[in-house]
C-alpha cells in the first residue's frame, strides 16, 4: 500500500529535524515524500544550508503523514495564517500528524495538538500546554495518531517509531540497521537531567534570547 509524507520547510528551520527523519521516510517500500513550502524557491535552514522544496504549500496534496520540524524562531509562525492554513487542511485528513523537537509548537498553534500528549525541545515542552497541549517528557511520545519527538537527534527515534507504526517492526529495523544507528555518544550529556548543571546553565544562558520570545508569544497565544 502506498504512503505519502509531507514535510512542512520553513526558513531557519533546523536542518536535522528533516534531515534524519527524511533519511528514514526515504527507505520505507513504495512511498513518496513531499518537501512543501511558500514557494518552490529554495529554504535555507539555520545554519544556512539550503532545502530545496518539491511542491508549494498549495499545491501539496493531501500526506497520509504530516510533519513539521522545529527551528530557533518556530515563534514567529504562531500566527502566520498561511502555515497554519496549510497545517490545519492537512492536519485534519492526515492519517498521522507529527512534528520534532520545537516543530510541536507550530503544530500547537494551528490547534492540532489539543488534548493530546506531546514532547518538544527541553527547553519548551512545558510550552506546549500553552496551546491545549499535554506537556510529556520523552524521547518520542505518542497519543492515538500523535507522534512527536523531542530535541533534533531524536528525530531519528521518532521516524523508527513512525515507521515501525505504519509497515511493522521488521522494515524499522531493517532501516535502523542498514543506517547503522546504533548511537555511542562521546559524552553523557544529551538531556538536562543527565548533564553537569554547569553545561546546562551555559546552553540555557547562550538560548536565553530565543527562548524568552518563544516564552512570550507563547503566552500570549494562549490569552
Amino acid at each position: 500500500m502506498s504512503l505519502t509524507i509531507g514535510f512542512y520547510l520553513f526558513p531557519e528551520m533546523t536542518q536535522l529535524d528533516f534531515a534524519g527523519p527524511f533519511e528514514v521516510f526515504s527507505q520505507v517500500p513504495d512511498t513518496q515524500i513531499h518537501l512543501a513550502a511558500k514557494t518552490l524557491e529554495p529554504v535555507k535552514a539555520d545554519t544556512g544550508l539550503r532545502l530545496l522544496p518539491t511542491t508549494t504549500l498549495e499545491a501539496c496534496p493531501d500526506v497520509d503523514v504530516l510533519c513539521v520540524p522545529g527551528g530557533p524562531h518556530v515563534d514567529l509562525l504562531f500566527d502566520d495564517e498561511t502555515t497554519l492554513a496549510f497545517l490545519r487542511r492537512q492536519g485534519v485528513q492526515a492519517s498521522y500528524v507529527t512534528s520534532v523537537c520545537t516543530g510541536s509548537l507550530i503544530l500547537g498553534a494551528a490547534g492540532l495538538l489539543k488534548g493530546y500528549k506531546a514532547t518538544s525541545h527541553w527547553t519548551s515542552v512545558d510550552l506546549l500546554s500553552h496551546f491545549g497541549a499535554v506537556p510529556t517528557r520523552g524521547r518520542v511520545v505518542k497519543d492515538r495518531n500523535r507522534i512527536t519527538g523531542g530535541g533534533v537527534t531524536a528525530g531519528i527515534d521518532f521516524a523508527l517509531t513512525v515507521v515501525a507504526e505504519l509497515k511493522g517492526d521488521r522494515v524499522a529495523k531493517m532501516i535502523q540497521l542498514g543506517t547503522e544507528y546504533n548511537p555511542e555518544p562521546p559524552f553523557n550529556c544529551g538531556h538536562p537531567d543527565v548533564a553537569e548543571p554547569e553545561i546546562v546553565d551555559a546552553v540555557k544562558t547562550r538560548m536565553s534570547d530565543r527562548l524568552e520570545r518563544r516564552r512570550g508569544r507563547a503566552g500570549a497565544f494562549a490569552e
